[in-house]
């Protein structure tokens, strides 16, 4: 048989570890419904991947890097949360030929990078990664973001790798849609402004492929944007993995209310 074309998506990866704890800040069932999504999210694919390439916002490089180890260890970049979500697993390995074939891509392209022998997992791979594939049984590639954050060399850097998706492997941008700090730790968004964000960002994401990259390009344009990312590292693997396919349509597949704003996931393909 033959195996379809991966689609890619955009997930929302959470607060910390909060998938693996009873939740605190609000009602304990929180986050339930985000973490049921991405534990459905393997029946939305044509088949198992072989690999998963994912962007993390929480791995950023003035060269982009590609994590290039066989077995990488975990890297707990949470603080202040109970002691045993500092003894979670996930021992998926690497694939030091896959962050090769990357480079190669990313060369071709004209995009430097630089394979990271020494880099683990951030919490921004292994959190939704033990939801969605708990058996932790296929080969994972993280790549970095550039500290640059500039949105339209991310979805260049999703373009020069959309070949990937023939080949059986899923590409996954791991971020979340709305990160105010402030605004999530207060519980509410009294002027809506996730609301009004979230209804451009699915606008943005559900347009042509071409209008789709130009308003992606220029989402500080967005209704309350600044607001919603007053720092836009959350945002960035949304362009990575829209540019992964740029002749397709990007879908909103999953929104939910969480702390008091809305957050969504995007599909393309």
């Amino acid at each position: 048989m033959t195996k379809r074309p991966f689609p890619t998506f955009y997930i929302p990866h959470g607060a910390g570890p909060c998938f693996f704890m009873d939740w605190t800040i609000g009602p304990a069932d929180t986050w339930d419904k985000t973490a049921a999504w991405l534990e459905n999210l393997p029946k939305m694919l044509p088949q198992k991947p072989d690999a998963i390439v994912i962007f993390s916002a929480h791995w950023e490089a003035d060269v982009v890097q590609i994590n290039s180890h066989p077995n990488p260890s975990l890297i707990f970049d949470y603080y202040g949360f109970p002691e045993h979500t500092y003894e979670l697993t996930y021992p998926a390995p690497g694939s030091p030929v896959l962050a090769k074939r990357i480079q190669s891509l990313f060369t071709t392209a004209n995009i430097s990078s630089e394979l990271d022998p020494q880099h683990g997992f951030d919490h921004g791979m292994f959190i939704p990664l033990k939801v969605m594939f708990p058996d932790a049984d296929i080969p994972v590639v993280q790549v970095s973001l550039h500290t640059s954050l500039n949105p339209a060399f991310h979805q260049q850097m999703g373009a020069a790798l959309q070949s990937l998706r023939d080949d059986n492997i899923l590409i996954l941008g791991s971020g979340i849609s709305f990160h105010n700090m402030q605004i999530l730790m207060r519980g509410e968004d009294p002027d809506d402004h996730s609301i009004h964000f979230n209804n451009w960002l699915t606008q943005a994401c559900t347009a042509s492929p071409a209008t789709r990259k130009i308003m992606l390009s220029n989402w500080r344009v967005a209704p309350s944007a600044s607001i919603c990312h007053p720092r836009e590292e959350h945002l960035i693997p949304l362009m990575v993995a829209g540019g992964a396919a740029t002749t397709i349509t990007g879908t909103n597949v999953f929104t939910d209310n969480v702390m008091g704003v809305n957050v969504s996931a995007y599909q393309f393909g």
